[in-house]
């Protein structure tokens, strides 16, 4: 349905999401604060309560016992201190096994407290080099329930003198005995870069190194993150203002990763033209990783976009944007990361469907598990006759037929020599595509009117099968 489109509040209720995080009503962003805690998982998330209405940035707060039943906690910060007084921006979490005062583990919270001073360029401010302060916060919870006073550890005045006054988006974690945080920044000739800070308590922090590519990648890095698998580090950040090309960089601001050829405590310099896209669909941003008590990478991201033009969002929905399934990481043998959704994804699966080549099968919901394995050359998946996934002449093409569907989306595509397995991944309003096990992935929105989900393939593949998938979060919006 065009976003532009009205529709009533039933046909509107269709759209709510049976295993994705989304608020209620309002605007959702940034996933922040990923952790597993005391045994639940947590998920936090940058919320505007009043939207489409102008309001400050919150933090939201939603638990889980296996990541897909998911319970809302409420709002947990607020902006109630002057140094988050325009917004608790973007953080992550750091859990400090045995330092509660009951012996258990602790929660940390890092985040950003904007502040945006008022009278624009009456008042001289640009907002880049003045106007605003960044400060680095900490609250730490013992049940992740209840919070500790906020304690402010970094101001514009302790940064580098290279930096603008936007520095945000605190990473932390522990490596070798010591606490790390990484912050994307930007700098004086409007490059993109991150700071790396370290500690030894996670309350006093000291610049240990900056990191840049070795030629200018946008003029912003946001949402820095570390992921650090057998071995192997990767530096991802979410550069702002890089150019859009034919088949990459397609949304207004890229999220992505650099493979490192050593350990990110020694890094100073990435090469920019190893960097690579984690998704190439119309609705990824600003993913954090965190690791889980199994041992586990897990990423999620912001199902969401800025750009006017994406907004996803049908005329008269009260709530906005949602976060993309958990996707447990793992290194390819090209050294490059593979997302796959995590496994507990495979328990709200239903009875089992063969899809036969060249018929349609229908779904009584719009929520299915979709696999083809051991695909031998071109064909397509559709849904609907709306949404169409094809692989011809060596490109992997996301294609709506139907703008009625797509929110002005029309087509995107990445290079492919082969495509050799396919699994989408569909919840209500939500697509996740994840090709040759996870190597290229696309994460879109669409709005179906049917009242059951078509699904055809055309492909020659060894088997090619589908299940219905529960609906977890009925519970929530009962």
């Amino acid at each position: 349905m065009p976003a532009d489109t009205a529709a009533p509040a039933a046909d509107l209720a269709r759209y709510r999401l049976g295993f994705h995080v989304a608020p209620e009503r309002g605007w959702l962003n940034d996933p922040n604060g990923l952790c597993q805690f005391r045994g639940n998982y947590h998920a936090f998330f940058q919320y505007n309560p009043k939207w489409p209405d102008f309001d400050t940035k919150y933090w939201r707060h939603f638990v889980s016992t296996d990541l897909f039943h998911w319970h809302d906690e409420g709002t947990a910060l607020m902006t109630d201190i002057p140094e988050d007084r325009s917004g608790v921006y973007s953080g992550s979490a750091y859990v400090a096994r045995g330092m509660a005062p009951d012996g258990g583990d602790l929660m940390c919270l890092y985040y950003t407290g904007n502040v945006v001073y008022p009278g624009g360029e009456a008042a001289g401010y640009d907002y880049v080099h003045s106007g605003r302060e960044a400060n680095e916060i900490l609250v730490t919870s013992a049940d992740g329930i209840e919070y500790s006073m906020k304690h402010v550890l970094l101001r514009n005045a302790d940064y580098p003198t290279v930096c603008t006054e936007h520095v945000r988006d605190p990473k932390a974690w522990e490596q070798n005995g010591m606490l790390y945080m990484l912050l994307g920044a930007r700098d004086l000739d409007d490059e993109g870069f991150c700071l790396l800070y370290e500690s030894a308590d996670g309350v006093e922090w000291a610049i240990k190194s900056q990191i840049y590519s070795k030629n200018q990648f946008g003029y912003m890095w946001e949402c820095p993150n570390i992921v650090q698998i057998d071995g192997h580090d990767f530096l991802a950040v979410c550069p702002q203002g890089l150019e859009h090309e034919k088949l990459r960089r397609q949304n207004m601001w890229q999220a992505g990763y650099f493979p490192l050829p050593g350990s990110i405590l020694d890094t100073v310099l990435v090469d920019e033209q190893t960097f690579v896209e984690w998704d190439h669909g119309y609705d990824f941003y600003a993913p954090q990783v965190f690791v889980d008590d199994a041992g586990r990478t897990i990423l999620i991201g912001w199902m969401g976009a800025f750009d006017g033009e994406w907004t996803a969002a049908p005329r008269g929905l009260d709530w906005c944007h949602c976060l993309t399934v958990p996707r447990e990481l793992s290194v390819g043998a090209d050294g490059l990361l593979r997302q796959q959704p995590v496994a507990e994804l495979e328990a709200l699966r239903g009875e089992h469907q063969t899809l036969k080549l060249g018929e349609t099968a229908e779904f009584d919901a719009y929520r299915a598990d979709i696999e083809v394995s051991g695909i031998s050359g071109a064909g397509a998946l559709t849904l609907d006759d709306a949404l169409e996934i094809s692989y011809a002449d060596g490109l992997l093409t996301v294609r709506f037929h139907d703008q009625d569907v797509a929110a002005g989306r029309p087509e995107r595509s990445v290079p492919l020599n082969t495509l050799d397995d396919l699994r989408v991944v569909v919840d209500t309003s939500a697509v996740e595509i994840y090709a040759n096990g996870g190597a290229e992935v696309f994460s879109t929105r669409w709005f179906p009117t049917g009242e059951k989900m078509a699904v055809c393939h055309t492909f020659e593949a060894a088997t090619a099968e589908a299940w219905p998938l529960e609906d977890a979060m009925a519970h929530a919006f009962a």
